[in-house]
């Protein structure tokens, strides 16, 4: 049986047919209108359709995730500041137009749950997925299901505090890991290093010339292991081992999946990553160590994930 997953970002929507073994069949992207909630549901509606005109077999539901906070019915939208969304009744809406029954996510669990059911944490009981992209989305798998809290907003690993009285965070609080271990932060970091006269930010210069510092140069400068870029993303995974040890000592998950556009770098972001975290777990050398490892799917997993958690709703 197939299933629709919707993953809705800021400048762009993915759409795509999902079947049982988590494999896109067909897809189709468009762009966001991120600030205007009616013309987001007419974009949804047009796209679904578009999808279902090309399914060849039964179609269980529809998995729409989207970034922010869910409530606990799955129904409303309570908060997602890159959408410009407050109590949004996103359920109610769609369900007026389609004729499939929909489910409503959050993105970073939609991606959870592709990795944990068919990528990277397969196999697992207890998986906590971390995504470095924007911001630092986070899912928990624990007793082979995906927890989402009384309130239905669990799972926002960003907001582990790593520094007191630290950055202001979009939430609202200072310090959390997502200001200082997110791919924004990251570029942020790098951009400073260039900017300033020191050796260490010689090679940035060099790449970023008359424009301002663009993420794949400081990807490319990663893979020439230059030393400046290293430094940023050594900082960069120091500060989320912090918050991942945390995570330890709370959840004890078995692996961390990590996705995100920094998960890109492979081990040159995954081995710092490893290191720092070695350091930071409680009662290190006294109990089994997670595993660190990247993540499947990445542009994905959000319709892959909506889409199966949508078909596991209607069974």
């Amino acid at each position: 049986m197939l299933a629709i997953g919707i993953d809705i970002g800021g400048t762009k929507i993915l759409g795509a047919l999902v079947d049982v073994d988590g494999k896109v069949l067909e897809e189709v992207r468009v762009p966001s209108p991120a600030q205007d909630p009616d013309q987001m549901v007419e974009t949804v509606v047009e796209l679904i359709e578009s999808i279902t005109a090309k399914a060849t077999d039964v179609i269980a539901g529809v998995g729409v995730a989207a970034a922010g906070f869910i409530d606990a019915d799955q129904s409303n939208i309570l908060y997602a500041p890159n959408l410009n969304w407050r109590n949004e009744p996103m359920r109610e809406r769609l369900q007026q137009r389609v004729v499939h029954p929909v489910f409503i996510e959050n993105d970073a669990n939609a991606a959870g749950w592709a990795e944990y059911k068919f990528g990277a944490g397969r196999g697992s009981k207890d998986m906590a997925m971390l995504t470095l992209g924007t911001g630092v989305g986070g899912a928990i798998i624990a007793d082979y299901k995906l927890r989402r809290g009384g309130f239905g907003i669990g799972g926002e690993l960003g907001h582990v505090r790593v520094v007191q009285d630290g950055r202001l965070c979009g939430c609202g609080r200072k310090g959390c890991v997502e200001q200082y271990a997110s791919g924004t932060a990251v570029l942020r970091a790098a951009r400073k290093l260039a900017l300033s006269d020191g050796p260490m930010g010689e090679r940035l210069r060099e790449l970023a010339g008359d424009s301002e510092l663009s993420g794949k140069q400081v990807s490319q400068a990663l893979l020439e292991k230059d030393p400046g870029a290293t430094s940023v993303v050594r900082t960069a995974a120091e500060y989320l081992a912090q918050a991942m040890g945390t995570i330890v000592a709370v959840l004890d998950p078995q692996v961390f999946v990590i996705g995100g556009g920094l998960s890109e770098a492979g081990d040159l972001i995954l081995d710092p990553i490893r290191e720092a975290l070695a350091a930071n777990l409680p009662a290190r050398g006294y109990r089994p160590e997670p595993k660190v490892v990247a993540a499947t799917f990445n542009n994905h997993a959000g319709v892959i994930g909506a889409a199966d958690l949508a078909r596991e709703s209607v069974g």
